[in-house]
């Protein structure tokens, strides 16, 4: 029952998005630069937190993995902005 209600919801979403005006040529440069920012950023953290698992043990493997998700965002924002 709650699926049908998320799915319905999604649903009713994206056709009112398709109903609105197009964007222009700046709103969608910004778009696409937002986009790439944020791909840069998860790419990168994704990519840290792999590197960062494979060192330590128990909690300082957690630490280190965490600790590699945020350079690597911190990193991959950077280079993509």
């Amino acid at each position: 029952m709650k699926l049908k209600v998320f799915s319905s919801i999604l649903t009713g979403a994206a056709l009112l998005a398709a109903c609105g005006p197009a964007p222009t040529p700046q709103q969608q440069a910004a778009r696409q630069h937002e986009i790439a920012c944020l791909s840069g950023t998860l790419g990168g953290a994704l990519i840290g937190g792999a590197i960062g698992n494979q060192f330590g043990g128990g909690s300082g493997k957690t630490i280190l993995t965490a600790a590699g998700a945020a350079a690597g965002g911190i990193e991959g924002q950077r280079f993509a902005c």
